[in-house]
């Protein structure tokens, strides 16, 4: 679906890949529906959409709140007259510990933001998107949603899950005009250990300045999302570690998943 004079619905759009998605999505042509938890982080991506401001529209709302998403299909509709996709970007990380060691606060909030939140987006605005005559679903797992990760299980559990959702909605949606793709990101350079709350367990790890050379740039991550969008592309890994990791995975799972471990056990607490 190319995105020029499309509506589209990004969650997550504070910050991070969410705000360089709702940038590139209004450079490119579209209207833009921004939601966040975060209401000033809303309002700095709007001060930045510059020209292209008129085309934003933010909505503050919890993607783990039922009702609230189940009312952002009419508010956006009242804005735009229409809505064509959705990209279900907002997500969290769990704490850098091993799964005896995390409370179930935390594991409820991981499987909620990432894993409930895209499905309930995704269950609201889906009636609209078939009465369209092209409309795309884009939701964001991670690398982590295909290779096991030390320490970031619960995370990864949730991920998967959005893969497999993702992919059994693509199965559905067959011979209908909504397209469907899922992303898997690698490492990305944005600020979700803020936004998740656990930066002083990941800081206690180490420097992260020093591995953020090897992290891709968000908005270069938006635009490999955009072009899959525009593409209609079943799957879309981003960056030179999802694309390796992911071939490793599908020659050795067990070798791939051995190979993430002595890279990160270390850094796990005892």
């Amino acid at each position: 679906m190319k995105v020029q004079n499309k509506v589209v619905v990004v969650t997550g759009g504070g910050n991070g890949m969410g705000r360089e998605l709702v940038l590139a999505l209004l450079s490119k042509g579209a209207s833009v529906a921004a939601v966040d938890i975060n209401a000033s982080a809303l309002e700095e991506t709007l001060s930045l959409a510059g020209i292209h401001r008129a085309k934003l529209a933010t909505y503050v709302a919890n993607v783990t709140d039922r009702a609230a998403v189940e009312a952002l299909p009419g508010q956006v509709i009242s804005r735009f007259g229409t809505v064509d996709g959705i990209i279900n970007n907002a997500g969290v990380i769990q704490p850098f510990v091993r799964l005896k060691d995390l409370d179930y606060a935390a594991i409820d909030r991981v499987m909620n933001v990432n894993l409930f939140g895209t499905l309930y987006m995704t269950k609201a605005f889906l009636p609209h998107l078939l009465a369209r005559p092209e409309a795309h679903i884009t939701n964001i797992s991670s690398m982590g949603g295909f290779l096991p990760v030390p320490g970031q299980t619960i995370y990864g559990a949730a991920k998967a899950g959005v893969k497999l959702l993702t992919e059994g909605l693509n199965s559905e949606l067959l011979g209908t005009n909504v397209r469907v793709t899922v992303v898997f990101p690698g490492a990305i350079g944005t600020n979700i250990a803020v936004n998740s709350g656990v930066m002083d367990s990941l800081q206690a790890m180490g420097d992260l300045k020093e591995s953020s050379h090897k992290m891709l740039a968000p908005d270069k991550a938006a635009r490999i999302i955009i072009d899959g969008i525009e593409n209609n592309r079943y799957r879309v890994l981003v960056g030179a570690d999802a694309r390796f990791m992911d071939a490793v995975y599908r020659l050795n799972p067990q070798r791939a998943a051995r190979f993430i471990y002595n890279q990160m056990s270390a850094l796990l607490p005892k």
